[in-house]
């Protein structure tokens, strides 16, 4: 098994669902399911970039370790960036920032996106998933990544890309053939010492465009290798339409 850390990115003004890291799941905060899933993973130390003392307070005596960083970070990896600092991991410690609206990122998915990134040499890695139906693939909220032939990324957006032209000039209700397409899952792993140089950078223009900090490391030229997670893992948290979608999922699963 990689040795790796778990850092979560916590920011209380979430644009689409504010608070989000406090809305509860099952009764309990969802930053705090995602925790207890990092802790699951056995990575070496688990961490939360928090922007607000309340966040803090949620996860007393959860067992992982909390950064207090500036509510100013513009996204995810801006925000470890400062954990880094605070947490003064040497530059080649592993990295693995599993967002804090995934609480039910499997433990064998936070372990593989560490393993590809070992594996594959690239500065960062990101895991991606087929995406299910089409209105999955029409949904802005659901990021979809292209991929070479070795894996890399090419792009991400929001948009449905690829776009199967005679297909989706038909009917758009179904997913045709042959598109293979994915979903991005919002996890990364870096080194300590790429995640500071990425969060020097300034934003990318595609990345103002489409609101996806990944796109800034493919526009200044770097690798992000692609994986696959040895099994399911489900959508995340981002709007109030996917808590309540959450919230079926975790009562069905007490039954």
């Amino acid at each position: 098994m990689p040795d790796f850390i778990v850092a979560s990115p916590a920011r209380h003004a979430a644009s689409r669902l504010p608070g989000k890291p406090l809305r509860l799941l099952g009764g309990e905060p969802l930053v705090l399911h995602v925790a207890r899933r990092a802790l699951a993973a056995g990575a070496r130390e688990v961490w939360v970039a928090a922007d607000d003392e309340r966040i803090a307070r949620a996860l007393d005596g959860s067992g992982v370790r909390i950064a207090m960083t500036s509510p100013a970070h513009a996204s995810g990896s801006d925000r470890l960036a400062e954990c880094a600092e605070i947490a003064g991991w040497p530059d080649d410690t592993v990295v693995v920032n599993l967002q804090g609206d995934e609480p039910f990122a499997p433990a064998a998915g936070i372990r593989a996106v560490a393993g590809t990134l070992l594996a594959s040499g690239a500065e960062m890695a990101t895991l991606a998933t087929p995406v299910e139906d089409a209105a999955m693939l029409f949904d802005p909220n659901t990021v979809k990544l292209v991929r070479r032939d070795d894996g890399d990324a090419l792009y991400f957006s929001r948009a449905p890309l690829p776009w199967p032209r005679d297909a989706f000039a038909q009917a758009r209700d179904t997913l045709p053939e042959g598109g293979n397409w994915l979903r991005h899952i919002g996890i990364y792993a870096y080194r300590a010492g790429f995640l500071k140089r990425f969060a020097a950078l300034p934003p990318g223009r595609l990345e103002q465009v489409e609101s996806l900090e990944q796109l800034r490391a493919l526009e200044a030229g770097h690798r992000i290798a692609g994986g696959m997670p040895p099994e399911p893992f489900p959508p995340g948290v981002d709007t109030p339409e996917d808590l309540e979608r959450a919230e079926r999922r975790l009562a069905e699963a007490a039954r």
